[in-house]
């Protein structure tokens, strides 16, 4: 269990913040910026779902997505090779087959694509579709991060937040009418 008794410390006021492990990192560092990324999306779908009461099925779906965020990023905050005291929080399969069976389910009722999609249509939509750029840059983070040093995400971590943008792109739609109010890019409309 979680208890938070002071919400400043002042120990981030050289700039740098700690990790589950109690080791330090500078806040700019990918790890730090990557899960930094991945609560930004978490406060984005929060926003969404402002605007999802009225489909509860897409708003549940939301509701388990908020909480397997807060498991991304205590996984991105403990590097894999951290020894701790307890097994650490990880991204497992189950939450990304979980990931497939939902996108599946909500597609499977959706208008088919004509065209691409412009990000809007309605509030929920709309900021649907910016959680799914947002859990994009999330995503080129994680794998940065596996750039500089191999093994630093677990391949279970990353196709989550893989999947997770493709989740937003569908439930995007089918809060847009089920695909029937998607807004359509228009090939040179503006020429």
């Amino acid at each position: 269990m979680v208890v938070l008794n002071r919400i400043y410390t002042r120990k981030g006021d050289d700039g740098s913040t700690a990790l589950v492990t109690g080791e330090r990192l500078l806040k700019s560092s990918p790890r730090v910026a990557a899960y930094g990324t991945i609560d930004e999306t978490n406060s984005v779908v929060g926003l969404a779902r402002l605007h999802t009461t009225d489909l509860p099925v897409l708003d549940a779906m939301l509701a388990r997505i908020q909480n397997d965020l807060f498991d991304l990023g205590a996984d991105l905050a403990t590097p894999p090779d951290a020894e701790t005291k307890w097994e650490p929080l990880r991204i497992v399969r189950a939450q990304v087959d979980r990931l497939e069976r939902e996108i599946d389910e909500l597609n499977a009722d959706l208008e088919p694509l004509k065209s691409f999609v412009l990000p809007g249509g309605g509030a929920a939509a709309a900021h649907l579709h910016l959680a799914r750029t947002v859990s994009r840059r999330a995503e080129r983070e994680m794998v940065e991060m596996i750039a500089v040093a191999p093994g630093a995400v677990s391949a279970e971590a990353l196709a989550y937040v893989n999947r997770l943008s493709d989740f937003f792109f569908v439930a995007a739609r089918f809060a847009n009418d089920r695909g029937r109010a998607d807004v359509l890019w228009v090939p040179g409309a503006n020429r």
